[in-house]
């Protein structure tokens, strides 16, 4: 692998289109940077703004990190789908590396230029400011530019030898780099405003988060990566009546009723068959196959049981708010609408819920599956947050949960659980499939079942959810806590 990462650095420090641009940025944009610095510090020191002049030196510090890197995601997006317009990936993979070696050693190549070249315009940054005006930042400063810098470039790298391995042309890898860039300009945005304020914990926060993305983007790309597929796809095709036929067989099921053959049952009678195969067979299938989806949904609410502890302590209720004695029947016949809250009817509370499910799904095929646990825990926080409140006001925790939560969340969250375990396993189909599927016939695979648990079982709880919830839950609360 170390044999494949020197060809590649070797054959990028050739390409003067790619030298001249790296050495611009790490030679003349910090020196550039310092002088701007520089008369930006006079400038703010004259209306006695000298704290926002502070505040800009570390901003500026981080976007010279940022521009030297960015070269690494032209690099990345040639990294497959270059060599092949070139002619000259056949050679490449029939070498007697691994998929994993291979993948790895692309990767590394197109990272390794850019990201010297963005510690070095670090250097050069740091010593203009020390040369015109005497200042240098804090150690621990420095260490997290460098730091975040880094997983910066590997986060990019990564999401883009996925989509180099997933293109049949550098026009279209570089189409879909939008994915990448417009991501990272957002992420850069939040971070200049957290300079700004000074809040340098949270960007250590940041880190990990980018930490966790590289992992998954790795992964994705390592189980992904197909040298036979790789030589093989010629074009990008949008077969819609494939994908189709594809999904089609994942969802449709043969009709079983214990023992029973659906053709010797009369034609009326069939659907009981139909039902039987669905809720016998294919429910529990598609429920063990997404075993390790409900261990992640799980782990993310008990994570979410401490956040909302942990909110609760850092922002208590004042006592004389968090007042219950007071509920009754009419407190809930008399709850306003407000425009984004759900109205308190049936199908006011079930059509909230399916589109929070439905639309955790969508956002989970987009993030590996990371945004439907998020979704998932931000009620379930709020929910423990009251609990403790509760506590805090002298009620008993248990005694709120009960009766304010129990009788509809029998339901309720086993229903948002088994929805979440599906997307999760809907995002994560990109990123570990079945030993002989393809990515597409493992993602289809993956919103078949999702789709037949989704009506099958989902749907049902959340009804029900709702009816208890309108018509069960306030009566209990008034029972518990009523006048």
């Amino acid at each position: 692998m170390i044999t494949l990462v020197r060809r590649e650095i070797r054959d990028s420090l050739r390409d003067w289109r790619i030298i001249l641009p790296i050495i611009v940025l790490t030679v003349f944009f910090p020196v550039l940077m310092s002088i701007v610095a520089n008369m930006a510090l006079g400038w703010v020191a004259k209306y006695g703004a000298a704290v926002v002049g502070d505040r800009l030196l570390p901003f500026l510090l981080m976007v010279v990190g940022f521009f030297p890197i960015s070269f690494s995601l032209v690099i990345a997006l040639e990294t497959f789908v270059g060599e092949k317009e070139r002619r000259s990936l056949e050679p490449l993979l029939s070498t007697p590396l691994t998929d994993t070696e291979l993948y790895l050693g692309k990767m590394i190549a197109a990272m390794a230029p850019p990201l010297l070249a963005a510690y070095l315009g670090i250097t050069v940054y740091l010593g203009g400011l020390y040369f015109f005006k005497g200042w240098l930042p804090p150690v621990a400063l420095v260490v997290l530019v460098l730091v975040l810098t880094t997983v910066e470039a590997i986060v990019m790298v990564a999401g883009a030898v996925v989509v180099s391995t997933q293109t049949t042309s550098v026009r279209a890898a570089n189409l879909l780099a939008s994915f990448i860039i417009i991501p990272m300009a957002l992420l850069i945005q939040g971070e200049a405003i957290i300079m700004f304020w000074a809040n340098y914990h949270v960007l250590w926060w940041i880190v990990l988060f980018l930490l966790i993305v590289a992992v998954i983007l790795v992964r994705a790309g390592i189980h992904t990566f197909n040298r036979e597929e790789l030589l093989g796809q010629d074009i990008d095709e949008l077969n819609i009546a494939g994908i189709w036929r594809s999904f089609k067989g994942h969802f449709c099921w043969d009709g079983w009723f214990f023992s029973v053959d659906p053709v010797q049952l009369p034609r009326w009678l069939r659907w009981v068959a139909t039902l039987g195969g669905l809720y016998r067979i294919e429910v529990p299938d598609a429920l063990r196959r997404s075993r390790l989806a409900f261990v992640t949904a799980i782990g993310g609410i008990l994570l979410s049981v401490a956040v909302g502890q942990s909110l609760a302590a850092d922002f208590p209720i004042p006592g004389g708010i968090f007042q219950l004695g007071s509920v009754s029947g009419e407190t809930f016949a008399n709850v306003p609408e407000v425009g984004w809250l759900p109205a308190f009817t049936v199908w006011g509370v079930l059509s909230n819920n399916v589109r929070s499910l439905l639309f955790a799904a969508l956002m989970a095929v987009f993030s590996f599956g990371v945004m439907a646990v998020a979704l998932l825990m931000i009620p379930m926080a709020v929910i423990f947050f009251f609990v403790v409140q509760a506590a805090y006001a002298g009620y008993d925790p248990g005694l709120f949960l009960l009766a304010f939560v129990l009788p509809h969340g029998l339901f309720e969250l086993p229903a948002a659980i088994t929805a979440t375990a599906l997307a999760v396993r809907l995002g994560a189909a990109f990123m570990a499939r079945h030993r002989g599927v393809s990515v597409r016939e493992e993602w289809l695979w993956a919103l078949a079942d999702f789709v037949k648990v989704f009506v099958a079982v989902v749907l049902p709880l959340l009804a029900i959810a709702a009816i208890v919830e309108i018509h069960v839950t306030p009566q209990v609360v008034v029972w518990f806590f009523g006048r």
